[in-house]
């Protein structure tokens, strides 16, 4: 080789500066976010998998199994062709609580801080050996092609590099959940030159070393045929255990997990990673028989190179050499940054958070962005370390089988976490640490020391010895784990929170928490109370992002809302320092208030869940949701208004027809308690609450839409052994009916008193028509002064009991006006006018304002002076209530088929007790001898002629004190209609 390490350091720094180029488009928005976002990139930022091994490792491995090999490509696509059961699940619980690693994993199942920590130690030390394989792929890489004797240095350059990258781009945000699209964009990136270079290194092979596929078939069955019958091939037991290391890498090494469900698009983007990132390793794969054929044809496999970089072999071309470099180092440094970054994330929440947790920091997100940076370097620093000190005495493989079968300890936890609700951390920290101590014993102690591994076989499987190391250590510690696991398990409690953590991780369960309400009392109380443990700054703009999330109030009070916020804080910083370090702090500063009551499951909480994931549901489960929501739409539409409560009084349900009627929206009040509730709703809730009976009939009440009448039905649910109980209210307004019932007892009264007015003027009539005649002729039958001063006072009084009478009759016939009267267009300003200019005439009332601000154009049928009549003896009420300097104002305005005409006075009112009676003859408000009480009874029978309404508001809304009388008269008349119609029958 010819290549210096100048040309090999500028080759690599340029590929590198090509990364940091991308980063920076897409970090400058060069690059359109829906490419950088389609699920294309998504899936060859998942090619980070193929790591160095992919490249170099390999063709190692094909040398010495042959195809065996395939085993590292077909693991990972089994993983993920399995997504939907497998991978969906995983993702699921991740972004829901906001779970960014192996180990956030771990401790939010099994509920313990301890378990994180656990699990970070065991991945660092299985990840080291894949970490110090990237950057021994470098060194040895480095050295094949400039002959250096310390290729390390360069090494280490190009690991300061990656770091630098990885801070920059990686460690910007202080969550560790937090998308990183640049870094997904540079890795696609990555993936895609790799991928590139390996498919021509293979064209190279095919069609530079060989003539084409003939050729290679022929040197196959010729001079090649030796070589592939010395190549050993794996037993079936070796090639399934292969097949399960790679298998659980593809979701358990940290940089998968984080790949996968930390960075992941979407559901959508991991369905369809489910096929397309197979097609990208299958790809990948292709191009390793080739170069290792078209090197054994050229005899590079006896030159020296070592059978993991034959790549180097292919052909004395500097460019050839390169495209392998190149090839080899796209590959490490994904692998490198993905690792770093997730690695780096662990260790800072379950060991750094753990050991001194993040209290009283002035600067909390600077101070965990500067942290993760440091450890962001220290681990790729411990890559290249672990190569100068251990990796350079190992190949390849040995290296890369010692990673993969610790980390394949985690693989019992995983399917515990997703299918077997029973385990418990005692029998996952007993497994792991069984199966940790025989993996420790048989492949890292032998890496470290060089001593040769001591391998203890149990009675029963002698079968396996002469088998490879890696292959007796990887079954004897999963079988001991699994074992211990499960013995352990069965033999010891599970705790109360991990039976609910099991809830929520297990596949089709749903968690369900407590209906308990909080020591804080509000958003606002949130922020005091988490103040002490992250600062006031912090605290703050940690809950104004919950609250922004959910779309809520920062005074919102609710007891279902205050619980929504505190899981949603405790997921947002789960985020930012894991959920061990976030269930200790939640717990401690936003605890739950223990009343003594029983608490009861969050009804609310399962209908969201469920309409989150309901599109995820399958047979019965899907049939029964279906049910629910058929009952819940049912009850939700129901035209009668609806609410119900929970045994602790917290509101459980408001329709839609009740939130018609209150003006209330239900999504504000759902979860709240009932003496909460805006009135009048607490009060007369809690009426039919306490009422024994069961219903509570007409109750009047004052909403925004007026005064209205309200019937309750209560039904009481008894709570079951596994049924909620509870209370359910039908609310249905009866007004219409109640108003309805007046009209018609009013009718009736005043028929019955019209009767009445009617005979009794009868009879009164003609005695008095007889005195009336009685005194007319004595005026006639004498001089005397004095009795003809009497008898001209008996023809006056015997005139005001006629025209009583009058009246009397008057109001008997009121509405029956005869047929043929004429009704014509009369405008409300000049009948008020009239009116005004005959009070006016009066003596009294002189110092009494009139305004009169009916429009002049404004129309209604009817009788001209019956209407003045009307408005005479409303303003002469009206005046007569008013104060001196007081103000009478008449106004009218269009109201549907007709004009509304209003007479408002400034006087006391009228007392609640006689205002529904002041139309029935006989009912004043006048002192004695003032009034005679038949004035309003002639309104409203000339009204009642005209077919138009009346009432009175006392006191006007917004006022303290007057009187408003409402007339409504309409502008057509339908008899006027009908005669206007041709007779059809002349």
């Amino acid at each position: 080789m010819s290549a210096s390490l100048s040309g090999v350091f500028l080759l690599g720094a340029s590929y590198l500066a090509l990364l940091f180029a991308c980063a920076l488009a897409v970090e400058r928005g060069w690059i359109p976010l829906r490419l950088v976002r389609h699920p294309a990139v998504y899936t060859l930022a998942l090619g980070v998998y193929a790591s160095a091994w992919a490249v170099y490792g390999s063709l190692e491995l094909a040398s010495q199994v042959g195809y065996g090999y395939l085993a590292y490509y077909l693991g990972v696509a089994g993983a993920f062709l399995l997504a939907p059961v497998l991978l969906l699940p995983i993702q699921r619980m991740t972004r829901t609580y906001q779970l960014s690693s192996l180990a956030d994993l771990f401790a939010f199942r099994f509920r313990s801080r301890w378990v994180g920590t656990l699990v970070t130690l065991v991945s660092s030390l299985a990840v080291l050996p894949l970490l110090a394989l990237q950057v021994q792929t470098m060194g040895d890489a480095i050295h094949l092609m400039t002959g250096s004797t310390s290729p390390g240095l360069l090494a280490l350059a190009f690991c300061a590099l990656i770091a630098l990258f990885t801070t920059l781009f990686g460690a910007r945000h202080t969550r560790l959940h937090a998308r990183h699209d640049t870094l997904l964009a540079t890795i696609a990136l990555d993936s895609l030159i790799k991928l590139a270079a390996m498919l021509a290194l293979g064209a190279i092979a095919l069609f530079g070393i060989f003539d084409g596929p003939t050729d290679l078939q022929t040197w196959l069955g010729g001079p090649g045929l030796a070589r592939q019958a010395a190549v050993a091939q794996l037993d079936p037991g070796q090639w399934r255990t292969l097949l399960l290391l790679f298998f659980a890498a593809a979701f358990l090494m940290p940089h998968m997990f984080h790949m996968t469900f930390a960075e992941t698009l979407s559901r959508r983007a991991l369905l369809q990673a489910g096929w397309s990132l197979p097609l990208f390793l299958l790809l990948m794969a292709l191009p390793v028989p080739l170069i290792l054929w078209g090197a054994q044809r050229l005899g590079a496999d006896e030159a020296g190179l070592g059978s993991a970089y034959l790549v180097f072999g292919l052909s004395n071309a500097w460019w050839v050499d390169a495209l392998a470099f190149i090839a080899g180092l796209a590959a490490a440094t994904g692998t490198l940054i993905i690792i770093s970054l997730a690695l780096s994330g662990m260790i800072l929440n379950h060991l750094v958070l753990v050991a001194h947790p993040p209290a009283h920091q002035p600067d909390l997100y600077r101070w965990l962005r500067w942290l993760r940076r440091a450890l962001i370097a220290a681990v790729i620093f411990s890559g290249w370390l672990f190569y100068r000190t251990v990796g350079i005495h190992h190949d390849l493989a040995t290296l890369g089988l010692a990673s993969f079968v610790g980390m394949a300890q985690c693989l019992p936890g995983m399917l515990a976490v997703l299918y077997w609700p029973g385990a418990n951390r005692k029998g996952m920290v007993a497994g792991l640490l069984v199966g940790v101590a025989i993996w420790l014993l048989g492949l890292w102690l032998p890496l470290l020391t060089g001593i040769p591994t001591l391998i203890f076989l149990p009675p029963g499987l002698e079968a396996l010895q002469g088998e490879p190391v890696w292959y007796i250590v990887a079954l004897e510690a999963l079988a001991a784990n699994i074992l211990t696991f499960i013995v352990v398990s069965l033999a010891t409690r599970t705790s109360e929170g991990e039976r609910a953590a099991a809830e929520a991780c297990s596949v089709d369960a749903v968690i369900r928490p407590k209906r308990l309400p909080l020591m804080a009392s509000s958003g606002e109380d949130f922020k005091r109370h988490l103040s002490d443990a992250l600062g006031e700054d912090v605290a703050t703009r940690e809950v104004d992002r919950a609250l922004s999330a959910l779309h809520m109030s920062p005074l919102d009070g609710r007891p279902y809302a205050l619980r929504r916020l505190r899981d949603r804080i405790q997921a947002n910083l789960s985020g930012l320092m894991g959920p061990s370090v976030a269930q200790d702090i939640v717990d401690r500063f936003l605890p739950y208030r223990h009343d003594g009551q029983a608490a009861t499951d969050d009804i609310h909480f399962v209908e969201s869940r469920l309409e989150a994931y309901r599109s995820r549901l399958t047979g019965l489960a899907r049939e029964l949701d279906g049910l629910r929501r058929y009952h819940r739409r049912t009850l939700t539409q129901l035209p009668v208004g609806l609410c119900a409560f929970g045994d602790d009084d917290e509101l459980l349900m408001w329709n839609d027809a009740l939130a018609e009627l209150s003006g209330i929206d239900g999504a504000s009040v759902i979860g709240s308690r009932r003496n909460s509730l805006p009135a009048p709703w607490a009060e007369l809730l809690g009426r039919a609450l306490a009422n024994p009976n069961s219903h509570l009939y007409k109750q009047p009440v004052e909403l925004s839409k007026g005064q209205r009448y309200l019937t309750l039905h209560k039904a009481i649910l008894n709570e079951g052994e596994e049924e909620r109980g509870g209370t359910v209210i039908l609310v249905e307004d009866h007004s219409e009916m109640k108003w309805l019932e007046d009209e018609l007892v009013h009718a009736a009264r005043l028929a019955s008193i019209g009767q009445l007015a009617a005979g009794v003027a009868h009879e009164i009539g003609n005695p008095i028509t007889g005195i009336s005649s009685l005194a007319q002729n004595l005026r006639y039958d004498t001089d005397d002064p004095a009795l003809l001063e009497t008898a001209n006072q008996i023809q006056q009084l015997t005139d005001r009991v006629s025209r009583i009478v009058g009246s009397l009759v008057g109001f008997a016939h009121g509405g029956r006006h005869v047929h043929g009267t004429s009704f014509t267009d009369v405008t409300l300003h000049h009948v008020t006018e009239e009116a005004l200019h005959l009070i006016h005439l009066a003596r009294s009332g002189q110092d009494v304002v009139y305004r009169n601000l009916c429009p002049p154009d404004l129309l209604v049928k009817g009788d001209a002076q019956r209407l003045i009549q009307v408005l005479v003896n409303l303003l002469s009420n009206a005046r007569d209530a008013s104060p001196a300097g007081g103000e009478v104002v008449i106004a009218a305005e269009p109201e549907g088929l007709g004009a509304s005409l209003t007479v408002t006075d400034e006087g006391q009112g009228i007392d609640a007790r006689i205002r529904d009676h002041l139309f029935e003859p006989f009912t004043t408000t006048k002192a004695p001898g003032e009034g005679t009480g038949l004035g309003l009874p002639l309104v409203y029978s000339i009204i009642a002629e005209h077919h138009g309404q009346i009432h009175i508001e006392s006191p006007p809304s917004g006022r303290e004190h007057g009187t408003r009388i409402h007339l409504w008269l309409p502008t057509t008349r339908e008899d006027d209609e009908d005669r206007d119609e041709p007779d059809s029958d002349r």
